[in-house]
């Protein structure tokens, strides 16, 4: 409704009511043609159309549906045809009918481009949605068949042959269509056929009237109430034709003309126009060096976009359920943003964000803020003054020191989920309008797509850094020879083996071709106890597994073949001589984990692998080494021959390796220290379950520690022996870091060695100790391990101690020295 205050000096204020208006504007058309013209906005004029409610269609149902026909040549296929809404311009002209020539004829225009942008945006949409080829032809069809005024249409699609076509529907995809009849491209068949020979439009204004030498055929689809059929090829850019689509009426005396020709020649054009948008995602695309990059371009062209003052992009981080944003606040550095070299140089791009606070990285929750709303919900938010609304987050513009004033926060999103928000802030003209959140709404689908891409480029890149260390890890392994496999073939399993179930029992007095023979000794007993896995094991892939394992060991000083042996040893007995409730499958899991725990150390700590930089940590970013040797368990695995697991079902394979990756993860001390206190809170409440899977979980990863550290419960001489073993491999990392200019810690510093008694009261004290003290509580016959523990703690202390006062009494006897009035330097005498 119009709401217009007449200026007129004879008539006072009180004298206007809405019947004197309404008289006055049918009186004087010219004056509001005049006005709506001079003074009011075409965004004022859409808000009205789009506030007044529709009227129902006096297109009658019949008109709206078809039933399918069955035809004989096309094997009683039925397709149904596919049939659109009314056009809206009949409905805005009954709208607007009572206005003037001019005013109607202004009007109508907007609203053929209003429905011409929602038609666009709505494909959009769709686009997003739909990501195949098909789909978008289908959707953009049927745009277009709305915008002729056809009552349906019917879309063919070039099939893999290339030399028919067949009909497309939304009920099925590429690969469903192959159910209809191919249709040969060529003349003499049916005007689908024929146009997509041709080439050629063609236009048909009476269906009883084809031509015989062309389409003799007539329409595929056979429906007797088409009246008018306009059909056109379907030709990309590169001219290759992708198919053909036929538009029709059903009763209508109103044939198509050369307008509507025009029209979906015009429609097509309008459909390039995305071109900017693909030059857009082509110059990202162009330049993925990583995921800060693109996210740089994004915000860039987002910016001037909608003509905002800063722009943050914040991504989903599904794992913890937070919205984090690493390109931040980037308005204030838009010469470096803007510059192409800053994008393409990885290097200077790398400076620009360690040496830049903007770009740390800011996580908050998902569900605070308005981008942790817009996230949620996946709706956008224009917000006029953003302090007034309850929902914006202050605690960003605290941290930056920027003050919002207008917001534009719109999600991108992927398949339907949300991968990331952007948010505009401060539009530079105002505030933002419903403008542009249509055209951020669609330059946000091409931002998803971005994103996505570099993820995958990213995956890309790591696999590529996996196959690497897969190449240096064949070059350097291989599979156990037959003739390795021959020799222990042959050998004969002892029935029994005396003190091996011991705890004190040491397995690096087993002689290194032994150790084979009690691996698979210990195997046989562990699936003995458990019926069901008698015939899921042959004794020759545990064979060759076992040697493959052994061979899969680097030569390093300590975590080597027998390191893995001692563990494995030391998981068996704790399984042999505890009332535990782990299962069959449970002890087998915790048995080859131990077996597999170091596979391919490189005699390294996880620390050293980050700082220098190492090919394993730009793959695995936490647990790097426990993360490769599970790695390296799968890959032996993978092999035929070696596939111990090859009997079980796929649900209990899936569940084997579940166990394995966890029960090898847990031997990083970093999730022993922050899964011991949760257990340690459920013990000391009587609270453990066996039946409970999150307290199985932590009480086997606390088993796999306990085997881990084995050597420190042992007796002295293996303790002492194995501890400078270990220490030899720790000084060797040491050295190598001073050659690389890194700082060693003081344990791996070969000029500290004197502090090792020290160093080993405060391993065993701060880890040992708490991890045997804690399974004794739950598994009481482990208490040798607690003991044993304690016994050498006992005995370093005394060394520590010893050194302790050797160091003072020499400190003491050099003061003396140095103060001895004999060792004073005289003067010489003159």
């Amino acid at each position: 409704m119009f709401f217009i205050i007449i200026a007129n000096s004879e008539s006072s204020p009180s004298s206007l009511t809405a019947s004197s208006v309404g008289a006055y504007l049918g009186e004087h058309p010219e004056f509001l043609d005049s006005y709506v013209q001079q003074n009011v906005h075409t965004n004022t004029i859409e808000q009205w159309l789009s506030k007044r409610p529709e009227k129902k269609s006096s297109i009658s149902s019949s008109t709206s549906t078809s039933t399918p026909i069955d035809s004989s040549n096309k094997n009683n296929t039925s397709t149904s045809i596919i049939k659109t809404d009314d056009v809206k311009r009949k409905k805005s002209s009954q709208t607007i009918k009572q206005l003037s020539s001019t005013t109607v004829k202004s009007m109508n225009t907007l609203v053929e481009l209003n429905d011409k942008r929602r038609l666009l945006h709505e494909l959009t949409d769709e686009v997003n949605q739909n990501v195949s080829k098909a789909q978008i032809l289908y959707e953009l069809s049927k745009s277009i068949s709305s915008t002729v005024s056809a009552d349906g249409f019917n879309l063919y699609l070039v099939d893999e042959t290339g030399t028919s076509i067949r009909l497309f529907t939304a009920d099925n995809d590429d690969e469903q269509a192959a159910c209809f009849i191919p249709i040969n491209i060529g003349p003499g068949h049916c005007l689908a056929g024929y146009v997509a020979w041709s080439k050629e439009t063609v236009r048909i204004s009476d269906t009883t009237l084809f031509d015989i030498t062309k389409y003799p055929d007539g329409l595929y689809v056979k429906d007797d109430k088409v009246t008018a059929v306009m059909a056109h090829p379907i030709i990309n850019t590169s001219g290759t034709l992708l198919g053909a689509v036929e538009f029709f009426r059903i009763g209508s005396t109103l044939p198509f003309t050369v307008e509507d020709e025009e029209l979906y020649h015009s429609m097509t054009r309008e459909r390039r126009l995305n071109d900017f948008l693909l030059a857009v995602t082509k110059s990202i695309f162009q330049e993925l060096v990583s995921m800060e990059a693109v996210m740089l371009k994004i915000m860039s062209y987002a910016k001037k976009l909608v003509n905002a003052d800063r722009a943050s992009l914040f991504i989903v981080d599904s794992r913890t359920k937070e919205l984090y944003a690493r390109i931040f606040d980037i308005g204030r550095e838009e010469h470096d943003i803007l510059d192409s070299s800053l994008v393409n140089d990885k290097n200077e791009l790398t400076k620009k964000q360690s040496s830049s606070d903007e770009h740390a990285c800011i996580r908050f929750p998902m569900d605070k803020g308005i981008a942790g709303y817009v996230a949620t919900t996946g709706k956008t938010l224009n917000i006029v003054d953003a302090y007034s609304d309850e929902r914006f987050n202050r605690d960003i513009d605290q941290k930056t020191g920027y003050k919002t004033k207008t917001l534009l926060c719109m999600p991108i999103m992927i398949q339907g989920h949300v991968i990331g928000v952007v948010q505009m802030v401060n539009k530079r003209n105002g505030h933002f309008t419903k403008s542009d959140e249509e055209s951020f709404e669609t330059f946000a689908v091409y931002c998803g797509l971005a994103l996505h891409h570099a993820s995958l480029y990213d995956r890309i890149r790591r696999s590529e850094q996996k196959c690497k260390v897969a190449l240096e890890v064949l070059s350097y392994h291989a599979s156990c020879t037959d003739e390795e496999y021959e020799r222990y073939k042959i050998s004969t399993l002892p029935s029994y083996i005396p003190n091996l179930k011991q705890f004190e029992f040491s397995p690096w007095s087993v002689a290194n071709d032994m150790k084979p023979i009690y691996v698979l000794y210990m195997f046989r007993d562990l699936t003995a106890s458990d019926s069901s896995n008698l015939n899921k094991f042959d004794m020759e892939c545990l064979i060759r597994f076992t040697l493959t394992v052994r061979k899969n060991y680097r030569n390093v000083p300590y975590h080597n073949w027998s390191h893995a042996f001692s563990v494995a040893h030391a998981i068996y007995t704790v399984i042999k001589e505890t009332k535990h409730n782990f299962t069959a499958n449970q002890c087998i899991a915790l048995f080859v984990a131990c077996l597999c725990h170091d596979l391919d150390h490189r005699g390294k700590t996880n620390d050293y692998m980050v700082k220098s930089s190492s090919t394993l940590a730009s793959i695995y970013s936490t647990s790097t080494m426990e993360r490769h040797h599970f790695n390296q368990t799968v890959t032996i695995l993978q092999t035929e021959s070696l596939n111990i697991f090859k009997h079980f079902s796929p649900k209990e394979y899936r569940q084997m390796l579940d166990e394995i990756r966890h029960c090898i993860l847990a031997t990083d001390l970093v999730l022993f220290f922050e899964n011991r206190p949760k257990l340690e809170r459920i013990v000391e409440s009587c609270q453990f379950d066996w039946n409970n899977k999150d307290h199985m979980q932590l009480m086997m990863g606390l088993s796999m520690t306990a085997a881990d550290l084995c050597s420190s419960f042992k007796q002295w001489e293996v303790q002492r022996s194995n501890v400078s073993i270990i220490m030899e491999e720790f000084f060797q990392q040491g050295d190598d870091e001073k050659r690389r200019g890194i700082r060693p810690q003081s344990l791996m510093d070969r000029s500290l060695a004197h502090e090792l008694p020290k160093n080993q009261v405060n391993f065993i004290s701060c880890i040992c100790l708490p991890c045997y003290s804690l399974i004794v509580r739950v598994l009481p016959e482990t208490m040798p391990m607690l003991t044993g523990a304690r016994s050498n703690l006992q005995r370093w202390q005394e060394l520590a101690d010893e050194h302790q006062s050797s160091e003072t009494s020499t400190n003491i006897s050099t003061s003396k020295e140095i103060i001895t009035p004999t060792n004073i330097h005289q003067p010489a005498s003159s």
